[in-house]
């Protein structure tokens, strides 16, 4: 197991998906890529973000029922990719022993994001799936955002046909 942390959630452009970024913490610093769905980026952000919601999201009842069961969640994992759909477990320690769920990596990271869970990726998620980190810094949301929209400004149809 790799220790990893995410990095945030962000919307890739022009396609508006939600993707959860991971980097290693050491090492290369490799990051993974994570398409999820909307919910899951705002459950994630808003925990990021601090913002309680008036009524508790899913994930904040499941980790209340895990606290009255007297369960924690240890870490995740984030173990694999089969056929582009990535998998991830939560570990759960417990009085009456420790056990492992299946569980979506999004819905995985918002638990962690939540209780301060630590953060893994698998050996060999991360060296057939990591990326190296660009050479040069990324540009600022805003400046990607900023020339999107002049691109769209000054686009004309005929340009695509």
């Amino acid at each position: 197991m790799v220790p990893v942390e995410l990095v945030g959630v962000r919307v890739e452009v022009p396609a508006n998906t939600p993707m959860v970024l991971l980097r290693e913490q050491s090492g290369r610093h490799r990051l993974l890529p994570i398409y999820i769905g909307s919910p899951e980026a705002t459950a994630i952000h808003y925990a990021l973000e601090g913002i309680e919601p008036p009524r508790p999201f899913t994930h904040d009842l499941f980790l209340t029922a895990l606290d009255e069961l007297g369960a924690s969640i240890e870490r995740i994992v984030v173990t694999e990719i089969v056929e582009r759909t990535f998998y991830a477990e939560v570990h759960l320690t417990s009085a009456a022993g420790d056990k492992v769920l299946s569980s979506r990596p999004s819905d995985a990271i918002a638990l962690a994001v939540r209780c301060g869970a630590p953060l893994f990726a698998g050996d060999e998620l991360i060296a057939e799936h990591g990326q190296d980190p660009p050479e040069e810094p990324e540009e600022d949301a805003a400046e990607i955002i900023d020339e999107f929209k002049d691109f769209l400004e000054s686009v004309d149809p005929d340009d695509f046909v």
